[in-house]
């Protein structure tokens, strides 16, 4: 059988003008929306073994160092806990939980919790396994100074923007 030649001339446009896209629908969901606390509620109770107990205990510190604490779910199931900004994460791995501090490099560990990424420039994180003894009161010391750290970066941040919105007002009254 042979193909059918299109009697009608060629009407496309030329290949360099680029095709208007059709933003796509996103997929329906039939799971409810559930906000960051509920997704943490529901992944420390899906981790029945030592996992969720850290987890758990972890989430408990972070919320009587600091009340205003905000819980986030990111990077798709990590919770997350912010205070002018981000300062720590915790995920759940096969045989440990890590618990890391987003600016763990700046801060002091006088009991030497941080046990990995111990030779970068910016994070350091806790690995927890099964059996390891989190001694409590100096995680709240490193949660503390986390907050502390991030407020201050928070500070310094809007005295720089507040500094270079004022030089442009003055740079554009003086042209």
């Amino acid at each position: 059988m042979k193909p059918v030649k299109n009697s009608k001339k060629n009407t496309k446009a030329p290949a360099t003008i680029a095709k208007e896209k059709v933003a796509k629908k996103p997929a329906q969901s039939s799971e409810p929306v559930v906000n960051a606390q509920e997704r943490i509620d529901n992944k420390i109770a899906s981790l029945d073994d030592f996992r969720g107990q850290r987890l758990k205990e972890i989430r408990k510190l972070i919320h009587e160092v600091g009340p205003a604490v905000i819980e986030e779910w990111k990077w798709m199931g990590t919770p997350t806990w912010s205070n002018h900004g981000i300062y720590v994460i915790a995920n759940a791995h096969k045989d440990k939980v890590k618990v890391t501090f987003a600016h763990g490099a700046k801060l002091s560990d006088p009991k030497q919790l941080f046990n990995n990424g111990l030779d970068g420039s910016k994070w350091r994180a806790i690995d927890i396994h099964d059996g390891y003894k989190l001694n409590a009161s100096a995680f709240k010391a490193l949660l503390r100074e986390a907050i502390a750290y991030n407020k201050t970066q928070a500070a310094s941040k809007s005295t720089v923007l507040r500094s270079r919105t004022a030089s442009t007002a003055v740079s554009r009254s003086k042209s």
